[in-house]
């Protein structure tokens, strides 16, 4: 009874009190300019094909640090600057081959895993399974990897392909969209301390192993490469590999049927310590009433090191940034001023975005010593919220990161109150495909942390195309991966969107500030009535 008095009592309470309205000849000319003259996949383009991995603190990052806030300024963007956040070490690949030469030579599909040092130059090894996946699996192999190449993950059987490679959404799945779910309020645990991945590789050092290699997650020759051990002081200290799965079963086969294979490999690598903070670029259009706040579209910048980061997330970028093009190609001066970021370490933890909402926006308490993906999953669970300054000012994030598919909707994160706004502001892209504002709250991208702190944050629905399929952190990340008409269409109704929150007569409306739950998994602890 009290949990539906309260859901009703936030539905009457979400109802808007003032009519928002949309300025459809500014639409027009938001859609003119991004169609005649649209600039997004150019951006796109400079990012991947030139710039290339941008994966955080690497010399690409750097590279991409520096170019994306020249736009700014080249585009009349004001207040263009970097925020520093302490991060860790830079790493760059410079090359790495595995092929099999015994018992006959065939090349194989593999990445480096980042942040693990090279090799000291061309080595041979052979190669033995030993599925190291807990720490009780040790110690059958102690004595047993020395001057090997160990294959530590267990190569699963392939299973049956269950869906289709690429796909765009359906109205009916849409719709599956706008469904409110009860928050489930269940604690995670206090950080256990060392991670399994840091206990493998000292024991795998200790036994004398010269390399180890663990099995892709996707089939058709995809790898990823994805490593986490960035933080300074703590660097794997073998050489790291992931193989396709079809070369990783290979090998898994070889070996046990003892026909004793044997790999020829090397991966150059390149660390950087020259400055362990990484970055966001942060530039605005102002607004013209100092008093009325701001509102911010972002993106992450970061990609990691397999592919080019294009549909992950070149195509954000270029959509944010191709906003702010054509919202000043315009000379649309906005009442609210229009903030723009490019965040970096998205890839490790959403450090970038966490960086700003610590800065600017609310502090929450951190268990001391808590860093790196600890630190990610543990914020949330600090208690209370504490409001700084920009709360108040910031009305409004959106954020794109889900490809370069068309934006079909918008997710309003149990804000129930901005649902008829949303659906006046979405009403000219009806043609364009953009229908659906959906209740669900989703999270795993930079607008959760802004979320997680009262900030209107939202993410847009897009197109999946084949973004989880074939691209999402792989080597098959590029330039191809991007779709022209979808990512300018993306840019328009961002654009649109700044401009109507920029301008609206009051902010968009807020949830009320998260305060700590109580557990919701029923398993409530019983505390007896005190005797009189």
């Amino acid at each position: 009874m009290r949990t539906a008095t309260a859901i009703a009592a936030l539905m009457l309470a979400a109802t808007p009190v003032v009519a928002q309205t949309v300025d459809r000849t500014e639409v027009a000319r938001i859609v003119d300019e991004g169609t005649a003259d649209s600039e997004v996949m150019r951006i796109a383009q400079y990012l991947t094909d030139v710039i290339g991995p941008r994966l955080t603190n690497s010399p690409g990052m750097r590279r991409a640090e520096d170019w994306t806030a020249a736009k700014f300024r080249e585009w009349g963007l004001s207040n263009v600057h970097k925020e520093g956040f302490e991060f860790g070490r830079g790493w760059e690949s410079e090359g790495a081959f595995m092929r099999l030469i015994e018992p006959r030579a065939i090349p194989l599909t593999i990445a480096p895993i980042t942040w693990t040092p090279g090799t000291a130059g061309t080595m041979r090894a052979p190669i033995v399974l030993a599925a190291l996946t807990d720490p009780g699996a040790l110690a059958q192999y102690k004595g047993k990897l020395a001057r090997k190449i160990v294959l530590v993950s267990d190569p699963e059987e392939p299973k049956d392909a269950d869906t289709v490679p690429f796909r765009r959404w359906t109205d009916a799945e849409l719709a599956k969209f706008d469904t409110f779910e009860m928050p489930a309020n269940r604690p995670r645990p206090p950080s256990a301390g060392r991670t399994f991945a840091q206990i493998r590789d000292d024991f795998l050092k200790a036994e004398g192993a010269v390399a180890y290699a663990t099995m892709s997650g996707r089939p058709g020759k995809i790898v990823h490469g994805s490593g986490s051990r960035f933080g300074v002081g703590d660097t794997p200290p073998l050489p790291g590999f992931e193989i396709a799965q079809e070369d990783y079963r290979r090998l898994a086969r070889l070996s046990k049927m003892g026909a004793a294979p044997v790999v020829e490999f090397a991966s150059a690598v390149r660390f950087d310590d020259s400055d362990t903070q990484g970055y966001n670029i942060i530039g605005d259009i102002a607004g013209s009433d100092s008093r009325a706040g701001y509102v911010m579209a972002g993106a992450h910048l970061d990609s990691w090191a397999a592919g080019d980061g294009a549909a992950d997330n070149a195509a954000g970028v270029a959509m944010v940034m191709e906003a702010a093009r054509i919202i000043r190609a315009l000379g649309i001066k906005p009442k609210r001023t229009i903030r723009f970021a490019l965040w970096s370490g998205e890839e490790q933890g959403l450090f970038g975005s966490l960086n700003y909402v610590e800065r600017h926006l609310a502090a929450r308490p951190v268990e001391e010593g808590i860093t790196g993906l600890a630190r990610f999953y543990g914020w949330t669970r600090g208690w209370p919220i504490t409001p700084k300054p920009d709360h108040a000012r910031l009305a409004a994030y959106f954020n794109i990161d889900n490809g370069s598919g068309r934006i079909r909707g918008i997710n309003t994160q149990n804000n129930s109150a901005v649902v008829p706004i949303f659906k006046e502001w979405l009403a000219p892209f009806e043609s364009m495909g953009a229908t659906q504002v959906a209740i669900r709250k989703v999270g795993g991208t930079d607008h959760m942390f802004f979320d997680a702190v009262g900030i209107p944050a939202f993410q847009f629905i897009q197109d999946p195309l084949d973004y989880g399929s074939l691209r999402h952190h792989t080597n098959l990340d590029t330039f191809d991966a991007l779709r022209a008409d979808d990512m300018r269409q993306g840019a328009i109704i961002l654009a649109a969107f700044l401009v109507n929150a920029a301008n609206s007569d009051r902010p968009l409306p807020r949830v009320p500030m998260p305060t700590e739950p109580k557990p919701s998994d029923g398993l409530y602890p019983y505390t007896a009535p005190a005797a009189n």
